[in-house]
């Protein structure tokens, strides 16, 4: 198989965990004679300091271009830290995701046992955790009109929705409920805002569609509460754009470390994957970055090209990683590795058809792989 993927590897840790990605990529690509063709392109604050803008056409028409999309991540205290900046890095990702009609977004949520002990929750809060969550992306207050008085007092964000995105993700995540537990849960705020009402609504009528699906409903502030007090009772989660935005971060703790989550964000014609978590400048050229969740979003990457041999393979070396103890800090709290050693780790595991075992001593300085 041939695919053009564009590679956007950002700001902060994005460059670290994404080139541990392409080492991935190509891992794959020989092990299973598939041809990445890999694009470069530039977004977020590396963009603004260069071209004066978070992402240029150029850009854009690259990753309409490509059969998928896989980014590190954006942000930069210099901008994030100073709201009166007009230019800033997440007007990149808002176009891309508009221009590029990625109306949903999808985030699993997987426990991981070994590293469980991580998460600040009680174990057996834990056990049977297994939720993703559909967030619709291109709708609501993020992209809503926005107005500042002239006297610079009074601020007002437009939240707006239509039935049809509200269509296209419900059924996006009916399909998905079908081969999972068949539960979905529509997470919003109906007794106060006019648009919840509308999602509740419409999700309701389109749920008749299926039968065999439970539909129930939560507000988004219990949601939050159920989701560290009963997360094993989760299946699907639909809901909104900032509503989704807090709760999948608010999920990410579950499983010990927001490094293991990855996400993809989908239209009709392109796939965009990336880890959840930020560019954590704090750790920016210290190679303790954890590469698993952008790693995980290749696997999703291929899931999505329906190499599911190819999902299965990266799935297993991040299970197989976590195994034998050589994670990021994050997660391997003794003796850890760091980033570009445990890419390594998952690149030879995903290339090679035999167990690998890996020698800690020689390891410990660099990625020394024994097979």
């Amino acid at each position: 198989m041939k695919k053009r993927i564009a590679i956007i590897k950002g700001d902060g840790i994005g460059p670290e965990i994404t080139q541990q990605a392409i080492k991935l990529l190509r891992s794959i690509e020989s092990r299973f004679e598939h041809t990445f063709e890999l694009v470069e392109v530039e977004m977020g604050a590396c963009a603004i300091d260069k071209y004066g803008v978070p992402i240029t056409d150029e850009a854009l028409k690259i990753c309409q271009e490509s059969d998928a999309i896989l980014l590190g991540a954006i942000g930069d205290p210099k901008y994030d830290n100073d709201p009166s900046l007009k230019v800033r890095p997440e007007q990149g990702l808002l176009k891309l995701r508009k221009t590029l009609g990625l109306f949903s977004n999808i985030r699993p949520v997987e426990m991981y046992p070994k590293i469980g002990a991580s998460s600040p929750l009680r174990a057996e809060v834990l056990e049977g955790v297994d939720l993703v969550i559909y967030r619709e992306l291109i709708g609501g207050i993020y992209f809503g009109e926005k107005h500042l008085s002239d006297d610079g007092t009074t601020a007002t964000d437009t939240c707006t929705y239509t039935t049809e995105q509200i269509e296209q993700i419900t059924r996006q995540a009916f399909e998905s409920a079908r081969l999972r537990r068949n539960k979905v849960t529509l997470v919003d705020k109906a007794n106060v805002l006019e648009t919840s009402r509308l999602w509740r609504r419409r999700v309701t009528e389109i749920a008749k569609e299926y039968p065999d699906v439970t539909l129930d409903f939560l507000f988004v502030d219990n949601a939050a509460m159920q989701l560290v007090q009963a997360p094993a009772s989760f299946d699907v989660l639909l809901t909104e754009n900032m509503f989704g935005d807090i709760l999948s971060d608010l999920a990410s703790v579950l499983t010990g470390s927001i490094g293991m989550l990855p996400s993809a964000s989908l239209g009709n014609k392109n796939g965009l994957f990336e880890p959840i978590h930020g560019s954590y400048p704090q750790a920016k050229g210290k190679d303790i970055a954890n590469p698993c969740a952008t790693i995980l979003s290749v696997a999703m990457m291929m899931d999505y090209f329906g190499l599911i041999e190819e999902a299965k393979v990266i799935r297993d070396a991040v299970q197989w990683i976590i195994a034998e103890d050589l994670g990021t800090p994050d997660i391997q709290k003794v003796n850890p590795y760091g980033c570009e050693a445990v890419g390594d780790f998952i690149s030879a595991f995903a290339e090679e058809n035999e167990e690998i075992h890996i020698n800690h001593r020689n390891t410990r300085d660099a990625a020394g792989i024994v097979i």
